[in-house]
């Protein structure tokens, strides 16, 4: 195994032991009072202080957005992210980095050079619904706090099944991913699975410290019913089992984190040449399908 750097560790262990979830809730109730002073403040400073171009956004004026969790998520100009013109393209589904990217080898992903993860486990233990994508590709990408925090869709889909998974809430950044074995299968996540016109898909979005919340266009803010997992499915028997296509919005982050994208064996073919910690932006070209409906 690769030795992880002294400074991986001393950046991510000490966040460890905190009360991750209290944390968090305290930062989303502070994120959304609209008193002027305060949200102005955290606005102004935070466009500062990542170079933020307001002049992507659908509404460019910061003094606009009631609380710094609207200006957070805010929405773009469609024109600022066309989707990538090609067939059969699979486009990225948010702006970010690519954390790791490739092939699903024994049930195994990768999380850092020297550490990898149960594909059962990420999807919360199911044998059965990790079956259609063992042997397939994955996608790990990471939003940062300066990037636009909303998740569209790959490709078009309906959706048949999302399932909760509580779990902790560790920072996702990349120093954390190589230092903490089995980061993505210890935190709080939603795996969204989809049918496509060839296949199966999942979408799992995974929380980090700060991110107390997240949103889906179907269910709004994930508000789990009860303790443990929890599965919910989508069929043929419902009135309408949402159907999103590619580049429609299906959820949103309220702070930054990370989207696992996965396909089933024979699937899918990523663009050659994607690399770890290459930057990618939403609706741009990541790969393809590699035959048609």
């Amino acid at each position: 195994m690769r030795k992880t750097p002294l400074t991986d560790w001393l950046k991510s262990w000490p966040i460890a032991a905190l009360p991750h979830h209290l944390l968090s809730g305290m930062v989303r109730a502070a994120t959304r009072w609209q008193t002027g002073w305060w949200k102005g403040l955290l606005i102004t400073w935070f466009i500062r202080q990542f170079r933020v171009d307001m002049s992507e956004a659908e509404n460019p004026d910061p003094g606009q957005y009631p609380d710094f969790n609207s200006f957070f998520t805010r929405a773009l100009n469609p024109a600022a992210r066309p989707l990538a013109d090609r067939p059969q393209a699979i486009v990225s589904p948010v702006d970010g980095r690519i954390s790791q990217i490739g092939r699903i080898q024994d049930g195994r992903l990768l999380q850092a050079k020297g550490r990898d993860y149960s594909l059962v486990t990420l999807l919360g233990g199911d044998e059965a619904r990790a079956r259609a994508f063992q042997g397939g590709s994955f996608a790990t990408l990471y939003l940062s706090p300066r990037d636009y925090h909303r998740i569209h869709m790959p490709c078009t889909g309906r959706l048949t099944e999302s399932v909760y998974i509580p779990g902790r809430l560790f920072s996702v950044a990349p120093h954390t991913t190589r230092a903490i074995p089995g980061l993505f299968t210890r935190n709080e996540r939603l795996a969204n699975l989809f049918d496509t016109p060839t296949g199966p898909m999942a979408l799992v979005m995974v929380g980090a410290i700060f991110v107390a919340c997240m949103e889906t266009v179907w269910d709004g803010v994930v508000r789990p019913p009860g303790p443990g997992i929890q599965a919910r499915q989508y069929n043929s028997g419902e009135s309408s089992p949402p159907e999103l296509h590619q580049g429609e919005e299906m959820g949103r982050f309220n702070m930054g984190s990370t989207v696992i994208l996965l396909y089933g064996p024979g699937q899918a073919c990523w663009l050659e040449g994607l690399v770890a910690d290459q930057p990618v932006r939403m609706g741009e070209l990541i790969g393809h399908f590699l035959s048609g409906p």
